[in-house]
């Protein structure tokens, strides 16, 4: 086993980035992520790395552009508001097929919101970050540990299918320390950057880099290549976890991130006293365990239960999923509320209300 550093999520970030042969960083102070470039602007000049902390994210995003069409690997980081003004260079990105590391530690909203975690970024991160057909990858971590193992894995991800990839951690994985192991990790075979514009280096041509097709039939095409590219990565790349989930459950939970390792601790409490939940944790919010969802029918008596720091953003995915077969229900809290296990047993009790959860909530008030 490999020593093991305790280390603030954020602090994480910047080492993960680094270990995965990040060469430039640019970005913005924002809460709750402002440590991820305190770290970074220190260890990337020790390490002859570049970091530059940008007049805006606007700036930042399109820093990015630039490095990534050169072919280094290259990160940014922002917070909800901040991934917000990143989103019509982000549009570029992906139009010029330019791989990178998009980092998300949300705060609340809508508007400045507040400073406290939530996980209200669904819908930009999976649906709405910009104009055009296209998605990104994006990975829910819900430990510092995770936080770790899913940056490495988003570079590589990056790398070889040409597109940013989002780490999306809500602010309380950012600010909390936990023990990381900086494991080994098996590398990925990846694709030569044939296309990087680095000068000519024996072509006869120079690579272009560009994300404006005047002729419509290219920019068609190009949508076509994008598309046949998420397919692939929609049959490959999904991650996820099943949690009690192998007999039939009275309820399964949905749930991500730091809605999760809670979900967790109300299944175990309700273990003791004969009350069976399970949990799926999408690890992938894009592309989406579908498939694993819908498997999950035939495994619940009373249907699902999505727990978010959000309205609901993830119901969405979960009842497209299910496809009508199954009830679909919703707890949340905003605002940068963290839900606790004690409130949603009462959620539950008062839905679907037992002796044996009525029981269960006096011995929690006791």
């Amino acid at each position: 086993m490999s020593e093991k550093f305790l280390m603030k999520g954020n602090e994480v970030i910047g080492e993960a980035a680094l270990k995965a042969g990040c060469k430039c960083f640019f970005g913005y102070p924002i809460t709750p992520q402002t440590e991820v470039l305190a770290y970074l602007s220190k260890e990337m000049p020790n390490r002859g790395r570049v970091f530059l902390q940008a007049e805006s994210e606007i700036a930042a995003i399109n820093m990015i552009y630039g490095a990534a069409g050169t072919g280094v690997r290259c990160m940014t980081s922002s917070s909800s508001p901040g991934i917000s003004l990143m989103s019509e260079g982000i549009s570029y990105l992906v139009g010029a097929r330019l791989p990178c590391v998009i980092i998300d530690v949300v705060r609340g909203g809508p508007g400045l919101g507040g400073i406290q975690p939530a996980q209200s970024d669904y819908f930009q991160a999976t649906k709405g970050l910009s104009h055009g057909d296209f998605n990104l990858p994006v990975y829910a971590p819900n430990s510092v540990q995770e936080i770790y193992d899913l940056i490495q894995e988003a570079f590589d991800v990056a790398d070889i299918y040409r597109t940013p990839v989002m780490v999306m951690a809500d602010g309380m994985l950012g600010q909390i320390m936990e023990p990381i192991e900086f494991k080994e990790r098996v590398k990925r075979p990846l694709p030569e950057k044939t296309w990087k514009a680095n000068g000519l280096n024996g072509r006869k041509s120079h690579n272009i880099i560009n994300s404006l097709y005047l002729d419509p039939l290219e920019l068609e095409n190009l949508n076509s290549e994008l598309q046949k590219t998420y397919n692939i990565i929609k049959e490959k790349e999904v991650k996820f976890e099943l949690y009690n989930c192998d007999e039939i459950c009275d309820l399964i939970l949905i749930a991500y991130g730091t809605t999760s390792r809670i979900c967790k601790t109300v299944i175990k409490e309700a273990k003791e006293l004969g009350i069976n939940l399970g949990l799926i944790r999408p690890i992938t919010l894009w592309p989406f365990p579908s498939e694993i969802i819908k498997n999950a029918v035939t495994k619940t008596k009373n249907g699902f239960l999505c727990i978010e720091m959000s309205c609901g953003q993830m119901v969405e995915d979960v009842k497209l999923a299910v496809n009508g077969k199954s009830n679909v229900s919703f707890y949340g809290r905003t605002g940068g509320i963290v839900p606790t296990p004690e409130e949603i047993i009462k959620y539950i009790n008062c839905n679907w209300g037992s002796n044996k959860w009525i029981k269960f909530m006096h011995q929690l008030k006791a």
